[in-house]
This record gives C-alpha cells, structure tokens and sequence, in this order.
C-alpha cells in the first residue's frame, strides 16, 4: 500500500504572535520607573547622577546578554571532578562558560562585591553605601538569582575579615576578596549546615583542633553554599569546648594554602537543587583543613555565633533584595503578558478579575523596592553608630527578609498563572522563576525563625520595636505632603500594628509570632510607600505610591470580612490609576485616598 506524506503547514507569523512575549531584550533599569523615582529620595544627587549611565548600561547587559548566560547556567549546572588529569584529588568544579560570563559582569566590571568596601568602583571616588551595592543587586537579580549567593558571601566574609581578622589573616585574605580581577580574585563561600541541624547550630560538630601551630578541622558540613569558593566563613567547636552555642569559634578556610597545595577538605557531592541550579552547593568533608580564627575563640565576648550573625545578617538583607528583585522580573512579566495576551476577544488586561490579581503582584513587590532600599541607608547610619538606626536594622532585616520570601512566592505562582499553561514551560522564565522563589524562605533562617527572632529577640530583649514606632511616627508626622486625614489613619494604624507585635511578644505567644512579624513589616513598609509617594508627589514626580501604602493598610493591616461584597470607590480607581503608564500627581491621588 502506497502512503502519500501529508503536507504539513507552517504556523504562520500571525499565530506566533498570539503568544504573549517576555521580558528579555528590554532594559531592565530604563524600564523601572519605581526604582529611577525612589532614586532620587535614597542616593545624594551628585552620586546618583554619576551611576545613571552605569544603571543604564547594566539594565541593558541584564535585560539581554545576562538573561541569556543564567538560562544556559541554569540548563547547563555545575559539575564536580574528584581529580585531576593526572589522578590527584583536587575536586574541581567546572562552570558552564555563561557563568564566567555572569561573574565577568557583576563581579568584574561592575564590582558588585567589592563597591562597599573600596574606592574607584565604577570610578566613584570613596566606597559606595549598602543602598547603591542593593540597587545593582536588585537590577541584577532580575535575571540571576543565583549567583547573588557568592556575590553576597564575598562582600559579606570580606567585612567579617576586616572586622574581626588578625593582621595576617587580613593580609592574606581581604585584598583578594575585594578585587576586581575575576582571573585572581578570592570568592567567597559559607559552609554553616551540619546533618545535626541548619537553624540550630548549637550542635554543631565540626571540631577544631589546635595542632603544630596551627588550627585545624575535622568533621564533615552537610550544606555548603558556593562550594567553589575560595576563602570559606565556617563555625567549628574547638578541642575541649563545652557544648551548644558559646563553645563555638568562627574560623576562615582557604581552599588553597599559602604555598598554593590544596587544603585537607574534600567535596563528597553537589547537591541536586530545585532552585538555584548556576550556583553550586555541596558537601564537604574535613581531614585536617588548616583554618584561621576570627576573633578570640572560645571567649565569651567574641564566641563564633555572635560573630557569625554579623554575615548572617547581611545575608538576610541580600536574601530580601534577592527577592525584591525577582519580584519585580513577575510582575514586568505578568504585566507584559497582559497587556499582550488577548482572551475572549479582549486584552486580559482589561478583565476587572485579572486587575485585581495584578494588584496582588504590585503591591508586594513596591514594599519590598521601599524596604530594601530604606535598609540600605539604616545600615549605613548604623555602621556610623547611629542608636536608633542600629535598633532599626536589628528588628526590620529578619522582617525583610521573612515577609519578602513568603511573598516572592505567591507573586512568581500568580505571575506564571497570568502566563498560564506557557509560565509553567522551562521556554519562558516564569517556571524558573517559581523554583528559584522557594528557596528564599529556607536560607538564612526559616519563617519561623526569622518571626521568632523578631518577638523573642528584637522586641522582648532589645526593645528594637519602641524605636521603629518613634521613626516611623516621625516620618509621618514630617511629611508635610501627605493629606492630613490619610496621616492620621497610617499613624494609628502604625500604632496598633507595633503594640500588637510588643504585645505578643511579651506574652510569650510564639503561635503569633508570624502575625507579629508581618505586622511590623507592613506597618513599616506602609509608612515608607506614603512618605515616599508625598515627597515624589510633592516634587511633581509620580505619587502612586500613596495608593499602594493604602492598599496595605486595606488589605494587610485592616480587619475585612471576608464576606462582604462590593470593591470601595477607591479601590476601583486606585487600580484604574496604578495599572495605567502615565505618572500620578499627588492631587490625583490625594483626591483618590479620601474616597
């Protein structure tokens, strides 16, 4: 029997074009118009001017070629050789070149690890604030999540060095960690997790001895993030220590020595991620490895946790920029497919369901732009020994970094379910997005942990809260700009919302402890949207962000019955206003809060 082959039409151009595009190509700085405003508010004038053509050259490498070299890294993941050609064990990790690539961009040219610490990044003439380092990692972020972890650990295990190194050790260590040159620069890397426990290091059992000279490890970590990295922060228990937290010490592991031999540590595996796949984390056995102390091990006044919480801290806020940064990729993404995906003969943005569902991708994603960058200026205030700013970092960096990964992965589910069947496709970068997401409520401290900290720690110990309700207060009452009757609701709002988290705090509830820290977040975050939105309406700029500081009093902080039907007036032209390109004056949306 003779089977004719069927002719097989070609899609033509007009289907193709019923597939909504994505991101890639735009420029992901030019196209912010949240970040260039906030810009103005957050970095001095002169600075800012200076970095314009350097932010619009990154958004350009970031929106194409980096979003080209992650998905290849993520497609194309690390992989780990025990030896050499010649049979030694020295366990190298080979990269995909579009990593090198990445690392070339954020730790090369741009100097993303190294602009906090010295002079001449990106031909500034004094070391940047953590508020510029956040906004290039936040650009970045955008399209590479994972490599922000090694970038974060090198600018992180620099300072502690710095602060806490010996001479020698910070001669051998801290000018590498702070280069430029990918070619000879020292990376970065925290191996903290035992099989014992993450959160928990109090039984940590990585011992370190003090031999010939020289302290050395034995044991094994189970979770080490940047595998490949080549100065190691790690927490060991000394020879002889007692047990649990005080007994531990901080120490620095080279991978190399200082005559070039590699160091008596083996990397058994890599760990199979969801997320995250470019970055390689991996577990590591100890057989000797020679290590340096950081502060005076075994004291009281300089145990190795209590050192070890000034990088953990720094990651928690890297981790909410992170997020921040991912949050921002949905939404542009939700917003370009509904604005180019037509349903039932009509653009689904204009569907009154999906604008709703849009605003629940906004409105966290503008909190923690505000949030992140208002931390990047305490931090800098704190370092200078400003008290209240150093309350301020202790109690909103666990808030930041567990309300921002909890909300990181409701808004890339419900960017990718504006995608629809396509989001959940490894083509477009919705799904990547979604595995990435979840990682972000696990490193550093668990929700419920980082709640924790906050309740029993910052607030029960410290007082931290008492001075976040004085600042926040004050910053609503210097606003001159903000409508006076909208001033008064975000004050007692804040109020309540602080006294609350004091109040569960010093009852020892710690089921609330959750309600607590999100309380403090979205009271804080709510004020920082309004007064940002007053001052950058005030200037004739955009003030959309008084909207969204509505919104969160509306739906985060104010009691609602979940049965109740009907939108307010405000709501429906809050949204109208907040979905639209054009900028908001602050008598649109003075005249729009009073509804």
């Amino acid at each position: 029997m003779n089977i004719q082959p069927q002719h097989v039409t070609l899609p033509t151009a007009e289907l193709a074009d019923l597939v909504a595009p994505d991101c890639h190509g735009l420029n992901f700085y030019e196209i912010d118009r949240s970040l260039q405003d906030l810009l103005t508010l957050y970095v001095p004038e002169d600075l800012r001017v200076h970095l314009q053509p350097h932010l619009e050259r990154f958004g350009a490498l970031v929106g194409n070629e980096v979003d080209d070299w992650s998905r290849l890294s993520d497609r194309h993941p690390p992989v780990l050789h025990h030896r050499d050609p010649r049979g030694r064990f020295e366990d190298w990790i080979e990269f995909h070149p579009a990593y090198r690539n990445m690392e070339d961009v954020a730790l090369g040219e741009f100097g993303l690890a190294a602009m906090i610490h010295k002079a001449g990044v990106l031909g500034w003439g004094s070391p940047m604030s953590h508020t510029v380092k956040f906004i290039f990692q936040y650009v970045f972020g955008q399209s590479e999540f994972g490599q922000l972890c090694p970038i974060s650990a090198t600018e992180t295990t620099a300072t502690l060095i710095k602060d806490y190194g010996d001479e020698a050790t910070k001669a051998r260590f801290y000018e590498g960690l702070t280069s430029q040159d990918t070619r000879t620069m020292l990376k970065g890397a925290q191996f903290m997790t035992e099989r014992t426990g993450g959160s928990d290091v109090s039984n940590i059992q990585l011992e370190a001895r003090f031999e010939d000279g020289n302290w050395r490890l034995y044991g094994e970590k189970w979770f080490c993030s940047c595998t490949d990295g080549d100065v190691a922060l790690l927490l060991a228990r000394p020879q002889g220590a007692p047990a649990g937290n005080e007994g531990l010490g901080l120490f620095a592991l080279p991978r190399r020595l200082d005559d070039g031999s590699r160091n008596a540590y083996r990397i058994v595996r890599l760990k199979n991620k969801l997320g995250s796949r470019s970055m390689a984390s991996g577990e590591i056995v100890f057989n000797g490895a020679v290590a340096y102390p950081l502060g005076k091990v075994g004291t009281h006044e300089n145990n190795g946790l209590k050192l070890m919480m000034d990088q953990v801290s720094l990651s928690r806020l890297s981790h909410g920029c992170r997020a921040a940064s991912m949050m921002r990729r949905c939404l542009n993404e939700a917003m370009v497919t509904a604005t180019n995906r037509q349903a039932f003969k009509e653009k689904i943005i204009d569907k009154p369901l999906l604008r709703r569902q849009l605003m629940k991708l906004m409105v966290p994603t503008e909190q923690a732009l505000s949030i992140t960058l208002y931390l990047g200026n305490q931090i800098t205030l704190a370092e200078a020994g400003d008290e209240r700013a150093q309350m301020i970092t202790r109690i909103l960096t666990p808030a930041h970094k567990y309300r921002t990964a909890r909300d990181n992965v409701r808004v890339a589910t419900g960017a990718m379910e504006v995608r629809g069947g396509n989001g959940y496709i490894e083509d477009f970068v919705n799904a990547r997005l979604v595995r990435d997401a979840h990682l972000g409520v696990l490193w550093e401290g668990t929700s419920n942990i980082n709640s924790l900290d906050i309740t029993t720690r910052a607030i029960a110990k410290v007082g931290a809260h008492k001075h976040l309700k004085d600042e926040l207060v004050d910053q609503i009452d210097k606003s001159a700009a903000m409508p006076g009757q909208f001033r008064g609701e975000l004050r007692c709002m804040v109020q309540q919302a602080i006294d609350f988290a004091a109040d569960v705090a010093t009852s020892g509830n710690q089921t609330l402890a959750r309600k607590a820290a999100s309380a403090v977040y979205n009271s804080a975050t709510a004020t920082l949207l309004a007064t940002e939105g007053s001052a950058l309406g005030e200037a004739g700029r955009d003030a959309r962000r008084l909207l969204l500081a509505r919104m969160v009093i509306d739906h985060r902080l104010r009691a609602q019955d979940p049965l109740k039907t009907g939108e307010s007036s405000f709501e429906q032209e809050a949204i109208d206003l907040l979905l639209s390109p054009a900028p908001v004056s602050l008598d649109q949306a003075t005249d729009v809060l009073t509804r």
